[in-house]
């Protein structure tokens, strides 16, 4: 959370993921030592204001600031998650191999892969994904 907004306990946020339904009233969100529940929220440039229930001053909200948010997973088996990302083999559509990822980097365009020795990946390359071993369809040139 970046800061309190007015004077009723509301509070400015900072996602750091592309899934605004994680805004959505009655989602729990955990923070260290607590959960948090959304009652309300608006997209406010290019953050988002938010209500938690339990939230109701400003001296209550200015006690969240800084705090990192989490929530559970998506059950969703099309999206890409960084921390299955991190360790997996990266191999082409021909076998090929071109080592571990060993970071996601964030990128307007396209996230990138980190691959060991530095090979960077955008992660539109990507064919198929899972069981430790993704998939890469890049162009000539790119990994050479």
């Amino acid at each position: 959370m970046v800061k309190p907004h007015g004077l009723r306990g509301e509070v400015v946020v900072e996602l750091f993921t592309n899934r605004s339904e994680r805004m959505d009233p009655g989602t729990v969100l955990s923070a260290p030592g607590r959960s948090l529940t959304i009652e309300r929220s608006s997209p406010h440039l290019g953050r988002w204001i938010v209500t938690f229930e339990g939230v109701l001053s400003r001296e209550d909200a200015d006690a969240l600031r800084g705090t990192v948010l989490s929530a559970e997973p998506l059950d969703d088996p099309d999206e890409l998650w960084v921390h299955e990302l991190i360790g997996a083999e990266v191999v082409g559509v021909d076998d090929r191999s071109y080592g571990a990822v060993t970071a996601v980097e964030a990128n307007p365009a396209s996230d990138l892969l980190v691959l060991e020795g530095g090979g960077l990946v955008p992660l539109r390359f990507v064919v198929s994904h899972g069981d430790g071993r993704i998939v890469i369809d890049p162009p000539e040139g790119l990994l050479d």
